[in-house]
Formats: structure tokens, C-alpha cells, sequence
């Protein structure tokens, strides 16, 4: 095949594939261009997602006829001076963003340029132009984007629902509006409001902490240290929350370079490594954070989308963070969040969980003859003969209300048994540290990790009704919870309400930016729903579209029998923990928690003895 020029429109095409990946790409790139004239209010009207159509109306600069006509043209800019690719002190500077959606959908630009008479409109449908008319229009830009990738259905197969892109497009203008609080943005959906954001006062970095307040909540204000430090080429400012506030996944750690959103790999590793000493590696700060640097010392050059950037001294840049970053914590170190002592009081602080992994592995470290279980291991399997009927101490679902007495209370009469009557895991003698179990069996001293046992056994339980299609038992909140979360994680909540459902966790639309949960499972009617949703709506960000639906319920069983079981630091009395491990014998591979860590270890008379130089 010889070779040949490829004509326009499929150059165009080729290029909207790098730029405009989903209706999100195409309202970044619209809401930018706004912002790059000066606009003080942006609109933005969404139908089925974004697919049918996107609107973005502004009050800017708007465009001159001539300048309507070259818009449309690749590579047509006005944020260049001169041909200098190095001082970029505008959003978008390539000229694509237009042509390319112009290119895969069916644009309509109106625009009034400040102190014209009057306004005109141009069409590209395709790639194909139209004449320019009139048309009557205020000052500034109106863009109408309809039927996306109708010239390339096969992109058009790839979007999500339209929930999905409705909360993407929705978590782009959020970013957008954090390094903007003094322009306002209103978003429609499907002639729903679902974000009003209005300009707010002050000085900038008054103005941003109100922004971010309205966007990542009030806890967040409330639970936030100050970054405002000045250095060679580069000065960064923002908020970053307290290490007792954090979540279960890095989607709340906001960056920007210029006022540009990115997500760039080195600013993240700075930011982990910051907090290293301070928080489990398994969970992430909220943080926004603002990193103004002079433009020749950063390419934004370096991704079709603008996303990533590369820094000309990326070390400097990283120790600078890293050390801005410990010094206000540092500051801080004897604040403790709100929202996190609240919840170690309530015993569902996460961070719990942590500790007694460290101690668990410190357990492990110091003592030598210690048979650890392995994951996945039964060793109940071949004894069930002797454990005989399942004991009816106390009903597992009863674990939240019983308030015993430990003074008071009646301990079995073990003693008389013979080993063989004796159940695997032994009976309970006492609990340590208010999160282990000790439990006496026949042949030595068996030791549970309280929560990590009950949350494989909530889970399982979750699991075995979803598989057998039996209805979870539910309990309804005699108060209805009020969850506040941000537009697009009340959207993601809400795309997958009737997944909830199945588990007995009954959410509903409430208000602007709130949900209302009325039913919960009652296996666990004890949890902190509050804290419950939002670690939900984190962790449907990471699924995406590689999840199948038995895997999305399966993670959503794991989150909920985590809220829901036994906290390390609860007192449980013996009843309560001879319960517990009559109901782990019964449970399938009880022997692991969901995580893959031990639940108990034993510690074997025969080694006991030997420490002691009793044989």
C-alpha cells in the first residue's frame, strides 16, 4: 500500500482519540477554555451522562466572528506568546480541544465577544463546518456538544452508565473548582441539579479552604493542617488532614501544578513518604495541595491530557514536599482528629486494626515455639465428631447488647471435661489487652484475634445468604442515618443501590448532597454507618468496569463484615468469647481473615513446658 497524507477529518479523529477519551475528557476541556477567558459562572448542563448532550455556558471573554471561524481549526490557539512552549500560563494551549470533539460528535459554538453588538454561531458535525450566523447571545460562550462518538460507535460501546459518567464529569469540575473558588459552577443532570458551587470571597487561600470545605466536607475542615512554604522556584500551599484522618484509598488527595489538576506519580511517592512513620501503609491522608512553580523548571507538555507533568529537578521537588509535608505534621503531632477520637470511643477507628497487626507481628517476632495457623487452614475438619451439638451460649447477633458484668458472671465448669469433650478451640479463660482471647484447649493455649475471627465469620455469612438467594436479615434504624458525601460518591452510592440492597443495606437519594440509609443487616447492628458509606463509595472508585457483579458484592460483603464485627478494644465477657469461638469452629476456613492474616495461634502445652525446662 503506497504511502499518502491522511485527510483532515480522519487526522482530527485520530488526535480526538488522544484527547477525548469519555464525555469527563470533553468537559475538562470545555470548562478549562472558559476559565482561560476569564469566566466567573460556568453552567453545565448534562443529559444520559453526558452521550446525548453537554453543555458548558460561560460569562468570559467570549469570541470575535473571525475568531469563531479559526476555533475550529487544529492547532488554533491564543494562550501562546510568541512560539514559546516553556512559559505556559494558560489551562490549554495545543488548539485540539475543539476540533477533536468537533470531529466525534455534533458541536455548536454561540459566542459574544465583551462590547460586540451582537453574537454568532458555527456548527462542526464530524469534522464537516458550517457558515457562521448571528445568533443572539449575552457575553461569553455557549458550546453544545450532542451525540458523542456517533461517528465512532465503537468508542461509544466503551462508556459506563450514565451514572458512572455523570459522576466522573462531575469529579472533574470538582478538581477544577478547588484551584478556582472565585468562579461559580453549576452542574444539571438530566434537569437535576447535582452541584452548586458558589464563588467565594476572601483572599485566595481563604477562599480555597471554604471551597474545599464544600467539596470534601466538614470533617475535613475541621481535621486539616496548613502548608504554605516557600522555596527555590516553587512555593506550596494548601491543607493536609491530620494522620488520624484518612481513608482507605489515595481518591482525596488532591494535586495541582499551576493551578492545573494532575496526578502525577512523584508528587504521590512524596506525599506516602511523608507520612510514612505516621500511618499505615495501607491507608491515605486528605489532602489539596497547591504547587506553584515556575513555568521553565515544569513541562506540562508530557500527556495528551495534560494529567501528568515532569519536573526539571523532580528530587528537589520531592524532598521540598516531603519536608514541607513532615514539618506541619510535626506541628500537629499532638492533635488527634475529631472524627477519629470519636470513633476510638465508639471502638471503629480503623487504625485499630493496624495496631493489632503490630502487635500481632511483634507476637510472632519474640516468641519462638508458637504453631502459627496459615490461611486457609481447617484444622476443626477432622474432629467435628467431638464437638458434638453447637452450643447455645449466646446468639452471635447478640454481641452488640449484652452488657455482662465480668464480676458477676458464672464461668463454665470446664474442668471436669475430658479432652476429647472438649471442643477444638478450647474454652475461653480470659482476654488481653481488651483485643486477644485466651482460650484453654486439650493440648495447649490457643490465642484469637477477636476481630479479625468475627469479621471472617460476618463475611461468610454475608456470603453463604447471597449465594443461597435467602434474604439478609435487616434491622431498620430506628433513626434513619443521614450520610453528607460528595456529589460524585453519592453518585457511585446510588449506581449501585440494588447491590446494597441484596446485603440488607437499604440507601436512598436524600436532599442535594446526602443519602439516607433506613436498613442495615442486622449482623451488623452495631456499626458506624457514617463511617460504613464512605469507605463504600472509596472503594467502588477502584473497581471500574474489571469487576464482575459476584465480585463487586463480594467486596461489598468484606467491607460491611469489617464495619460490622467485633473491634479490637471492645471487652467481650466469657460468654461472649466462648461464643465466638464455638461460631469460628463452625465457620469454612475461619483460620484467615479476609486479608490473608492469621485469626488465632497455639501455643502447645509441650512447648510451654520446655520454656520453662519442665521436660
Amino acid at each position: 500500500m503506497p504511502l499518502r497524507i491522511l485527510p483532515d477529518h480522519l487526522i482530527n479523529q485520530i488526535a480526538a482519540g488522544e484527547v477525548i477519551e469519555r464525555p469527563a475528557s470533553v468537559i475538562k476541556e470545555l470548562v478549562e477554555n472558559a476559565l482561560d477567558a476569564n469566566a466567573k459562572r460556568i453552567d453545565i448542563t448534562l443529559v444520559d451522562g453526558g452521550k446525548s448532550l453537554m453543555i458548558v455556558s460561560d460569562d468570559g471573554d467570549g469570541m470575535q466572528k473571525d475568531e469563531l471561524n479559526l476555533c475550529v481549526e487544529r492547532h488554533a490557539t491564543s494562550k501562546l506568546d510568541g512560539d514559546d512552549l516553556f512559559h505556559i500560563r494558560h489551562l490549554g494551549f495545543r488548539g485540539e480541544a475543539l476540533p477533536s470533539i468537533g470531529s466525534v460528535a455534533r458541536l455548536c459554538i454561540t459566542s459574544r465577544a465583551k462590547a460586540a453588538s451582537e453574537g454568532y454561531q458555527i456548527e462542526l458535525n464530524g469534522g464537516q463546518k458550517s457558515e457562521i450566523v448571528p445568533a443572539a447571545m449575552t457575553q461569553g460562550t455557549r458550546i453544545e456538544v450532542r451525540d458523542l462518538f456517533y461517528t465512532t460507535p465503537a468508542r461509544l460501546k466503551f462508556l459506563k452508565s450514565d451514572t458512572a459518567e455523570c459522576a466522573t464529569c462531575l469529579d472533574i469540575i470538582e478538581r477544577i473548582s478547588m484551584a478556582n473558588p472565585d468562579v461559580s459552577f453549576y452542574v444539571t443532570h438530566n434537569g437535576k441539579q447535582r452541584l452548586a458551587l458558589n464563588a467565594c470571597g476572601g483572599d485566595l487561600f481563604e477562599a480555597r479552604f471554604v471551597r474545599l470545605g464544600e467539596i470534601m466536607g466538614k470533617e475535613f475542615s475541621k481535621n486539616t493542617l496548613i502548608i504554605n512554604s516557600q522555596g527555590e522556584n516553587i512555593k506550596v500551599s494548601g491543607y493536609i488532614s491530620l494522620p488520624t484522618f484518612n481513608k482507605a484509598n489515595s481518591l482525596s488527595q488532591y494535586l495541582f501544578v499551576n493551578n492545573r489538576p494532575v496526578r502525577d506519580k512523584l508528587l504521590l511517592g512524596a506525599i506516602k513518604g511523608a507520612y510514612q512513620d505516621v500511618l499505615a501503609s495501607n491507608r491515605y491522608p486528605y489532602l489539596a495541595l497547591f504547587i506553584d512553580a515556575d513555568p521553565m523548571c515544569v513541562d506540562v507538555n508530557v500527556h495528551p491530557q495534560k494529567a501528568e507533568v515532569r519536573f526539571m529537578d523532580g528530587a528537589y521537588i520531592r524532598s521540598f514536599l516531603v519536608g514541607v509535608i513532615r514539618q506541619a505534621l510535626l506541628m500537629g503531632d499532638k492533635t488527634a482528629s475529631d472524627t477519629g477520637v470519636l470513633e476510638t470511643l465508639a471502638g471503629t477507628h480503623s487504625g485499630m486494626t493496624t495496631s493489632v497487626e503490630a502487635s500481632d507481628t511483634a507476637f510472632r517476632e519474640d516468641v519462638g515455639h508458637i504453631q502459627f495457623n496459615t490461611p486457609g487452614h481447617m484444622p476443626f475438619a477432622t474432629r467435628r465428631d467431638m464437638r458434638g451439638a453447637r452450643s447455645d451460649i449466646l446468639g452471635l447477633d447478640n454481641l452488640y447488647s449484652v452488657k455482662v458484668d465480668l464480676k458477676e458472671e458464672s464461668v463454665p465448669q470446664q474442668a471436669e471435661q475430658t479432652p476429647l469433650e472438649m471442643p477444638p478451640l478450647g474454652f475461653a479463660k480470659a482476654q488481653f489487652h481488651d483485643t486477644y482471647i485466651i482460650s484453654q484447649a486439650a493440648d495447649g493455649i490457643i490465642i484469637v484475634d477477636q476481630h479479625a475471627v468475627h469479621e471472617w465469620i460476618v463475611l461468610e455469612k454475608l456470603k453463604a445468604d447471597l449465594a443461597s438467594h435467602r434474604q439478609v436479615v435487616t434491622q431498620m434504624l430506628l433513626i434513619p442515618e443521614i450520610v453528607e458525601l460528595s456529589a460524585c460518591e453519592k453518585a457511585r452510592i446510588l449506581e449501585n443501590a440494588d447491590n446494597f440492597s441484596k446485603l440488607g443495606l437499604i440507601v436512598e437519594d436524600f436532599g442535594f448532597k446526602a443519602l439516607i440509609v433506613r436498613e442495615i443487616p442486622a449482623l451488623i447492628s452495631g456499626a458506624n454507618v457514617q463511617k460504613l458509606i464512605r469507605d463504600l463509595a472509596s472503594e467502588i472508585n477502584e473497581w471500574g468496569g474489571a469487576f464482575s457483579l459476584t465480585d463487586k458484592l463480594h467486596h461489598i460483603c468484606a467491607t460491611i463484615a469489617c464495619h460490622g464485627s467485633v473491634r479490637a478494644g471492645r471487652k467481650l465477657n466469657i460468654d461472649e468469647m466462648n461464643r465466638l469461638l464455638r461460631d469460628m469452629e463452625q465457620t469454612p476456613h475461619s483460620g484467615q481473615c479476609n486479608h490473608g492474616r492469621p485469626t488465632y495461634i497455639t501455643l502447645k502445652l509441650a512447648d510451654i513446658e520446655k520454656l520453662f525446662d519442665r521436660r
